[in-house]
């Protein structure tokens, strides 16, 4: 059953059982129409349509040419610029699970063609794809802002340095797995430096949109949703420039395509603010609140039981589902021991990005097997173990030095 079916049944037939079926159907309702008139998730359609426009463009593959013209003479150049190209990606789209279907077309078959593990090729691209949650913007991160009461522009500068470190972590295990094991990463062909040059020149859009977003966040120019609108006019204007969107027939596949991902993000939001409802009125957050307290795991023991249930439910649910099903129930309990909520909620999606490549069902694995099913699911979940303590250890890190996250916020403010 869909996730946004199955948490509206939950919360509507829950409130219905507390307080009868007239006040069901008129807190359901008003619910849904009080979240459908927030202003703050006019940023969520934004973002979504600007990484549609990015991907229509072509731009996937010009940052994996460009990332293999500097990094492709090396041996396992090739899986370095799939992290790369993945990094590049997420910093205009958003998503974890478009990241690795968009890149697992794009980098796998010069992979193949070079002789590469197919294991460790799929698991590297599953793995790159979890950045499409953690480097701004991401939809997760505007989903956690609200429902933590969180300031979103805040939320994004946190990231920056955080997702920074995940690509050199994940770049280092290519490196030293590809040391390791020559044959399964083959250094490919040098190029001269006009090429790398012409190569890199092809992604200046990506950096100026990156750069304008977050930039304009940074200095108090835009509020989030005012970045996201002018990151969605620069996508456009990228796109004519590049030859594309001249045509009705291609605006509408763009504007499909954002229509279908939004209406499916909102569904998933409106009634898991139902179900949270329903969790209120039973009480259970205050009284787990007082529990946690009795127990006396103080911050870090409180962050590390939340931190191991979004591993597990990382396994089965996608990242928006396991924010709106999480968040609301242990709010009361996290502002009680005092945990920065800025830094909780980047570590956070780290943990999330674990669970959707940790076996037995890591959900970015299941996307890149059904992009690639010649490529056997074992396989890219071996390939994908080395990644998975990459991002232990960037947790780890994010843990012992929350100035890793905090630093850019504190600057800000």
């Amino acid at each position: 059953m869909p996730l946004a079916f199955a948490t509206l049944a939950v919360g509507f037939f829950g409130i219905m059982y507390l307080r009868g079926r007239d006040a069901a159907l008129a807190v359901s309702s008003q619910w849904m129409v009080d979240t459908a008139t927030n202003y703050n998730l006019s940023i969520i359609p934004l973002f979504v349509l600007m990484g549609a426009l990015i991907h229509r463009s072509g731009i996937s593959k010009d940052l994996f040419d460009a990332s293999y013209a500097w990094f492709g003479r090396f041996r396992g150049g090739l899986a370095l610029s799939g992290v790369l190209s993945c990094a590049g990606f997420a910093a205009v789209c958003g998503s974890s699970l478009a990241t690795a279907a968009t890149m697992t077309r794009v980098a796998i078959p010069p992979m193949r063609s070079f002789g590469y593990n197919d294991g460790f090729s799929a698991g590297t691209i599953a793995a790159g794809g979890t950045l499409g949650i953690m480097i701004p913007p991401s939809v997760p991160l505007v989903i956690y802002g609200i429902v933590a009461g969180q300031d979103i522009g805040v939320l994004f500068i946190a990231a920056v340095l955080p997702g920074i470190m995940l690509v050199c972590l994940f770049m280092l295990v290519a490196a030293i797995v590809t040391t390791i094991r020559p044959d399964y990463g083959p250094a490919g062909r040098a190029m001269r430096l006009a090429d790398m040059l012409r190569a890199s020149y092809a992604t200046w859009p990506v950096i100026i949109l990156f750069g304008v977003v977050l930039g304009g966040i940074y200095s108090g120019i835009f509020t989030p949703t005012e970045a996201a609108g002018v990151g969605c006019a620069g996508a456009f204007v990228f796109g004519v420039f590049r030859g594309h969107f001249l045509d009705l027939e291609s605006l509408r596949g763009v504007f499909e395509e954002t229509v279908k991902t939004t209406a499916m993000i909102f569904a998933i939001v409106f009634t898991a603010l139902i179900l949270a409802q329903f969790v209120n009125l039973t009480g259970m957050p205050h009284e787990l609140r007082e529990m946690i307290l009795g127990w006396g795991l103080g911050p870090i023991g409180l962050v590390l039981m939340i931190c191991a249930i979004c591993v597990l439910l990382g396994m089965v649910f996608e990242s928006i589902g396991i924010l709106l099903l999480l968040i609301p129930v242990f709010l009361p309990a996290l502002g009680a021991v005092g945990v920065d909520l800025i830094w909780f909620g980047i570590l956070v999606i780290i943990v999330i990005e674990l669970g959707l490549i940790s076996p037995p069902i890591g959900m970015n694995v299941f996307t890149v097997k059904a992009v690639a099913p010649e490529i056997p699911l074992g396989s890219i979940f071996i390939g994908v173990l080395p990644y998975i303590v990459a991002m232990v250890v960037g947790g780890v890190l994010i843990l012992m030095f929350p100035q890793i996250a905090t630093i850019l916020p504190d600057a800000m403010r």
